[in-house]
C-alpha cells in the first residue's frame, strides 16, 4: 500500500494582486513595440502593440495581440489590410499618442503610404499584412496575419518596452 501525504491547499491569491503580479514579472520580459495601421473610408486608424511575434516562416505569419475591448482591432480586421510599423527607439511619444483612446492618434506625426496602410517615417521596419486566423484568448484576441510585403532599416535601434519603461537594445557588441 502507498501513503502519500496530502498537499496542503493553494491559497487563491486576491485578483488584484494576482493581476498586479501578473504584469510585474511578465514585464521582465522585454518587448517590441509596434503600431497598426490601416486605412478606412473616415481616414487613418491605428493602435500601438507591444503583443508581437513571429509565427512562421513559411507561410510568413506573425501574431498581434489585442484587447478584447479594443474598438480599433475589428475596424483594422475589416480593412482587410495594414501596415505593422516597428517603432525606432524615438518613437516614444507615438507609442503613447496610439495607445490613447479618443484621440487623433496620427496628429503631428508623419507617415506614408505604404500598400498595408499608413507607414510611420523613421521606422525600424514595416509589415504590410492581411488577416489570418484569429483565436479568443482570455481578455485579448490573437490575431494570426499574413505578411505580404516588408521592409526594413538597419541603421535605426527599435523602441523596446521592459518593467513599464522605454529604451531601446544596444547589442552587445556595440555597448
Amino acid at each position: 500500500m502507498t501513503v502519500t501525504a496530502a498537499r496542503p491547499a493553494m491559497a487563491v491569491p486576491d485578483h488584484a494582486r494576482a493581476t498586479k503580479d501578473f504584469r510585474r514579472v511578465l514585464g521582465h520580459l522585454p518587448t517590441g513595440v509596434v503600431v497598426v495601421s490601416a486605412r478606412t473610408a473616415d481616414g487613418p486608424i491605428g493602435m500601438a502593440v507591444n503583443s508581437i511575434t513571429s509565427v512562421s516562416l513559411e507561410p510568413r505569419l506573425v501574431s498581434v495581440c489585442a484587447a478584447r475591448t479594443s474598438s480599433t482591432w475589428p475596424q483594422l480586421r475589416r480593412a482587410g489590410r495594414f501596415c505593422i510599423s516597428i517603432l525606432a527607439d524615438h518613437h516614444e511619444s507615438a507609442s503613447r499618442q496610439f495607445a490613447t483612446p479618443g484621440v487623433d492618434r496620427f496628429a503631428g506625426l508623419t507617415w506614408h503610404d505604404r500598400p498595408g496602410g499608413p507607414a510611420l517615417d523613421d521606422a525600424v521596419a514595416w509589415l504590410d499584412c492581411e488577416p489570418y486566423a484569429e483565436y479568443a484568448a482570455g481578455d485579448h484576441t490573437i490575431a494570426v496575419v499574413s505578411v505580404v510585403d516588408l521592409a526594413a532599416v538597419d541603421d535605426r535601434r527599435a523602441l523596446v518596452f521592459f518593467r513599464g519603461q522605454y529604451g531601446h537594445f544596444v547589442p552587445n557588441n556595440q555597448a
